[in-house]
């Protein structure tokens, strides 16, 4: 017996990703449906080599009777829909912003914190933000070997990351800049190609962006509440995976080979760092893989216990669709969720 699983927004690139996925993973389905707006109604998308879906219409969906609902439909639509879903019995996964600083719903990267899925008591859990979720994987290990308290970190994070509008501004940019015709900005505040935007949603009073924002509360809510963390956010002229700069002051003396021999253990990393050319790995590397890579791992001697280093993942897949299926696979491996 399987699980009646919904993937809510499944027409875009996120929701296809978890489809995607859940068809790579073998999760445990009995049925899945595939909900969007009522204009995809009745399209069809793939889920795994051999079935096709009809798009369900979300707004007249019946959440009764369903196990699991894979949210990636936008804040606006979760903040009406998850709730429906909950309080018709499902677990539901949102992988929207809406609902992840709201104290009695759990924020969770599998590989850190899986404990907290057994504080859903609202039926909802969040998926944190993509480059929160890559560096906390990261962080984890070497939070418990030498007890983090200062982060700095700088992002290099694709235009997928703004969705499908955003890779195919840097596609029609980069072809017009290369043929000479006039640049066209929409998604965008700046021209994306060839070039670096500091600037990822909206500005806060402070100075800070929302993304920078994210990254700093998101963190402390999953890893530790203790942790400072200032981000500086850059969307840079690249598809699919974002970098991360990170560096980190610890409490604790750190160790070179302890924190690689702890980064070489952690679940969810991959250690490369053979201090040589093509020693490391670039968002283009790490795209269609779901680990999040650590490189460049090197002593700050800029301050008491430092360390720096370099990290990449594929922000559709472990920074969304695959973190969000991981969380359901991890509800069933601790028996949080009953079957219909």
């Amino acid at each position: 017996m399987g699980y009646r699983v919904a993937v809510m927004g499944a027409t875009g690139a996120v929701g296809r990703e978890i489809l995607k996925i859940l068809a790579e993973r073998d999760f445990p389905i009995d049925d899945i449906a595939a909900l969007a707006s009522p204009r995809s109604t009745g399209k069809e998308i793939s889920f795994g080599d051999k079935k096709v879906l009809k798009i369900q219409n979300l707004e007249t969906f019946d959440f009764k009777g369903w196990d699991f609902v894979l949210a990636s439909a936008g804040a606006s639509v979760s903040a009406i829909y998850a709730p429906k879903a909950a309080e018709a019995g499902c677990i539901v996964v949102d992988n929207t912003s809406y609902f992840r600083m709201e104290p009695d719903v759990p924020l969770v990267v599998p590989e850190v914190n899986p404990e907290a899925l057994k504080k859903a008591k609202r039926n909802i859990i969040a998926n944190p933000n993509c480059s929160t979720i890559q560096m906390v994987v990261a962080l984890k290990p070497l939070h418990e070997l030498f007890k983090i308290k200062r982060v700095v970190v700088s992002t290099y994070q694709a235009t997928g990351g703004a969705g499908k509008k955003g890779m195919d501004e840097l596609f029609n940019q980069t072809k017009a800049s290369l043929i000479g015709e006039s640049i066209t900005r929409g998604n965008f505040t700046k021209q994306i190609a060839f070039n670096c935007i500091p600037h990822i949603d909206k500005f806060m009073d402070d100075g800070f962006t929302k993304e920078e924002w994210k990254m700093t509360v998101e963190t402390r809510k999953i890893l530790d509440p203790d942790i400072a963390v200032v981000a500086t956010c850059v969307r840079v002229p690249v598809f699919i995976g974002h970098g991360e700069a990170i560096t980190i002051e610890c409490e604790r003396p750190v160790d070179l080979e302890k924190a690689r021999k702890a980064l070489r253990n952690a679940d969810g990393v991959i250690l490369y760092d053979e201090r040589q050319d093509e020693g490391y790995v670039t968002q283009i590397e790490a795209a269609g893989e779901d680990a999040s890579y650590v490189s460049r791992l090197r002593v700050d001697p800029t301050v008491p216990n430092g360390l720096a280093f370099w990290c990449v993942s594929d922000n559709l897949r472990k920074g969304a669709a695959l973190n969000t299926v991981q969380i359901a696979e991890s509800m069933v491996e601790q028996n949080l969720v009953s079957k219909k």
